[in-house]
């Protein structure tokens, strides 16, 4: 299979996911501290998202039961989950034929809320073992993205 270039353009980081056991003093930390805002909420997962500029921290709390998929195989083995990168817009097809021409497994695809709102996201794996959420830009209801229509290329 011949290799490919990627179908978008690196916009920056969307969020960072890191791991907490006490919801309660990860939220005072990063808004006493750092001055973050309170975004996204999400009790049945046990994660907060907090403002920090135009990006997210997420707290996603493993003591929580919504949590399972978060906690680490080896105690205190980690404490980020993932990394997201944010894409500029981008065919989903081109996203998979991109991917498995460089047999990138994709993990897992999902339509969820980010720093620049709801949008399709890839989860893949680097050679390291890093999670890498790669998230296209906010996808309206109309089919417009970030304002502008839907790429198609």
């Amino acid at each position: 299979m011949s290799k490919s270039t990627p179908p978008f353009s690196l916009v920056g980081l969307d969020h960072i996911v890191f791991i907490v056991d006490d919801m309660a003093k990860a939220v005072a930390w990063y808004q006493d501290v750092l001055g973050a805002q309170i975004g996204y909420t999400y009790p049945q997962l046990g994660m907060e998202q907090m403002w920090v500029g135009n990006s997210l921290i997420v707290l996603w709390d493993i003591t929580q039961p919504g949590a399972e998929s978060a906690i680490p195989p080896v105690k205190g083995g980690r404490n980020v989950d993932h990394v997201c990168i944010a894409l500029s817009p981008f065919s989903e097809d081109a996203m998979r034929v991109h991917l498995a021409a460089h047999n990138v497994e994709i993990v897992r695809e999902a339509f969820h809320g980010g720093a620049r709102g709801m949008g399709n996201s890839f989860y893949v794996y680097d050679p390291f073992g890093n999670k890498l959420e790669l998230k296209g830009p906010a996808v309206y209801p109309d089919g417009t993205v970030s304002g502008i229509d839907v790429w198609e290329g």
